[in-house]
This record gives C-alpha cells, structure tokens and sequence, in this order.
C-alpha cells in the first residue's frame, strides 16, 4: 500500500491489537493497530484500516481452503462429518468462510475493472458535512485496491497467510496427539493431522462472530464438535484439547502484548537514529485512488 515499517515494530503493533482484542468487545482492539500506525509511522488511518482489512480477508479465505481440503480428504476416505451439539458454531464458521471467498472475488473483480468510483463520490459529497468521512472511504478502497489489483502481491500475501494457519493447525495436531497417547494412539498421524486442520479452521472461523469475548466458547464448540464426529475421541478428550490449544495461543499473545506495554518506546525495535514519531522511508506516500 505504499508504505514501509520494520517487521519489529509491525510485530509489536500485532501484538497490542491481539492483546486488545482479548480485552475489548466486538474485536474493537484492532483500532489499535491503526493508532499505533498513525501515531509511530505517520500511516493515515484509512490505510492503517484498509491494511487489517485485507489481512482479515486473507486469513479467513486461508482458513476457508484449508478447511476445505482437509473436508475434501474426509470425504474422500468415506468420513461423514456431521458434528453433533455444534451445529451453530459449524454453521457460523461455514458461512464466514463462504461470505470471505465471495467477498474477496467481488473485491478483485472490481479492483481489476475499469470503473473508478473514487471522483464520483467526492465530487457529489463536495462541501457537505460527509465530505471527510467520504474521503476517508475512498482512500480506504484506494489502499484494498492497490492489493487486490496486483497479482504478484494476492499470491505473496495468501501464500503467507496459508503458511502462518498451517502452522496454527499443526499447533492443535500437536496438542490433540498428546492427550490421546500420541500419534500412535489410537488415531492414525494422517487422520489426526486432517481432523486437527478441519477443527482449527472451523473454530477459526467460527469466531470471527463477535458473540462470545476473544471467541472462547464458539472455537471450542467447533473444535470439539468436528473432532468427536470424525474420531473416536471421546468428548472430553476433544474439550480438552480444544481449551488448551486455544488457552496456549492466547498465553503467547497475552505474554507478547505485556512485553509490548511494558516498554513500548519501542526503542529496541527502531533502526539507528529512528525516533519515535519518524516514519520510515515511503511512509508518507499515501495510497492513490486509482
């Protein structure tokens, strides 16, 4: 989006919003990321925003194929998969992983189209009291735009995104494997490891629904519900590492996030004679509404 901090400060500015987001409702934390953006690297807030925007579009259409390729694979083997005492989270992780990949194409189709819808709104909220919050708008579809019209940066962005919840999904394979005796416990490795992907997506997935405080409940509901009907993991056994796997990566968030606040000059992670509010080089190249 045109412009450029150091993976540091990134890192820790993802850290204070995941923090914050176990903490405030709705995922309201995420406005943290942007004020830290705007406030440490000069980054305005449209772009700070349009930035999460596209991230949490990726992930969950990661999350979406993932899942999708371990249910294909179930299916495949002749599994059914129809959790049991589960199916709201089920349902709620299916439908945000289908309005995530519609919601992407339109996205795509239009920043690769010719119409510009930028000059039109501007010109009619001229003068109005709309006129900032129109602008902000449109500066915010200008910096999605940048991305979803570029090729090269779609294929690096989803290939990191599929990289990063591979490694979440391995995560729960590994903590399910050893509550039930390991991967020689009754559960064959290749069972375990697609089971544990389809229960990680769905319980991803399903609590992007802001109903329930950092999704504890709705991730474990899913988890659990997949895992029971595709195994013979008893109920338990699928609960417990569902909460364990969850309360594990909410301890590394909260442990980043406390480090984060309790030395956020962020003097460490600054490059030689970086102060504080000095944006980095391209920093203040905003985003054009092509």
């Amino acid at each position: 989006m045109g412009h450029r901090c150091r993976t540091g400060f990134l890192t820790a500015a993802v850290f204070a919003s995941q923090t914050a987001n176990l903490i405030v409702p709705a995922r309201a934390g995420d406005g943290v990321r942007a004020y830290l953006l705007k406030r440490r690297r000069e980054v305005p807030y449209p772009t700070g925003v349009a930035s999460l925007a596209v991230e949490r579009a990726f992930d969950l259409v990661a999350l979406g194929a993932l899942g999708g390729a371990a249910l294909a694979a179930l299916l495949l083997d002749g599994r059914t998969v129809a959790p049991g005492g589960s199916e709201l989270a089920v349902a709620a992780a299916a439908g945000t992983a289908l309005a995530a990949a519609l919601g992407s194409a339109l996205t795509v189709a239009v920043a690769r189209g010719d119409r510009r819808f930028g000059p039109a709104l501007r010109e009619r909220a001229s003068g109005s009291r709309l006129s900032g919050a129109v602008d902000a708008a449109v500066r915010f579809g200008a910096a999605v735009r940048v991305v979803a019209a570029d090729a090269g940066a779609v294929a690096r962005v989803s290939l990191a995104s599929g990289v990063v919840w591979a490694a979440d999904a391995l995560t729960a394979v590994f903590v399910l494997a050893a509550l039930v005796g390991g991967f020689g416990g009754g559960v064959d490795p290749a069972t375990l490891f697609v089971v544990g992907t389809l229960a990680v997506s769905a319980g991803n997935l399903a609590k992007v629904l802001p109903l329930s405080q950092g999704g504890i409940g709705l991730y474990e509901a899913a988890f659990t519900g997949i895992v029971v009907a595709t195994t013979p993991i008893p109920a338990e056994t699928a609960l417990a590492a569902a909460a364990l796997d969850h309360a594990l990566k909410n301890a590394v968030t909260l442990a980043g996030g406390g480090l984060v606040a309790a030395a956020f000059d962020l003097s460490a992670l600054r490059g030689p004679g970086e102060s504080e509010r000095e944006p980095d080089a391209a920093a203040t190249r905003p985003a054009t509404d092509r």
